[in-house]
């Protein structure tokens, strides 16, 4: 299954690839086409590198979710009713290089993220402190607390910018801003159980990194 998985990402990266060279009015889907493949495999090589054990056929984060898959599909029925409709609309390539530009650096900032936590990396908000287990606040943690989150939530507005899809935009903004408040607020609980005043200290001194987003409140 992880084979078949593999093959099927750069099977899509190829096409993405062939769209890309050509001159036809799906270019721009072609960029798309390759960093989502590319995104998605790399999720599952980086946790492969940086934490085996918890290495499982959903790394590849493709069975994400419902709603993530249902974004997906809303993306490219959009593209596809505003291609046929509005073609000039998909042929902006300022504002498609913009998105690509987005899309490369919430990718690059996520996978420096899970690189930079390396086994304390995991994609399951984990509920019982390991031995090995350290609070990190170097590199791109002393940027953002939540470097792989800000990644993302980039990366996935900038797909919808690189698409030109008006409407995936503001609502990709909107519905990854919600998920996103409520995935730091749970993590930042734990964090909070786990190192105490190391993390709250911590908190203190490094944003979110993510707009109005400020975690878990503290009574103090």
């Amino acid at each position: 299954q992880i084979a078949v998985r593999a093959c099927f990402l750069g099977f899509a990266f190829g096409c993405g690839l062939l769209l890309s060279a050509g001159r036809s009015a799906w270019r721009h889907f072609g960029w798309y086409m390759c960093s989502l493949s590319l995104f998605h495999y790399s999720e599952y090589l980086v946790t492969a590198i940086n934490n085996p054990r918890s290495l499982s056929l959903d790394s590849f984060l493709l069975n994400h979710s419902f709603e993530y898959n249902l974004a997906a599909l809303s993306s490219w029925v959009e593209f596809t009713l505003e291609k046929l409709l509005f073609p000039e609309l998909k042929q902006i390539t300022w504002l498609s290089t913009v998105g690509l530009l987005m899309v490369i650096f919430g990718d690059c900032l996520r996978k420096a993220a899970m690189l930079t936590a390396g086994s304390n990396f995991n994609h399951i908000v984990q509920n019982e402190k390991s031995d090995t287990h350290t609070l990190v606040t170097s590199g791109v943690y002393g940027w953002f607390r939540h470097p792989s989150y800000v990644g993302w939530f980039y990366w996935s507005i900038g797909t919808q910018v690189l698409l030109c899809n008006p409407i995936c935009v503001v609502g990709y903004a909107l519905a990854s801003w919600r998920f996103f408040r409520e995935r730091i607020e749970e993590e930042e609980i734990t964090l909070i159980h786990f190192f105490g005043e190391e993390y709250l200290e911590y908190k203190r001194k490094v944003p979110s990194g993510l707009p109005f987003i400020r975690g878990v409140k503290v009574e103090l």
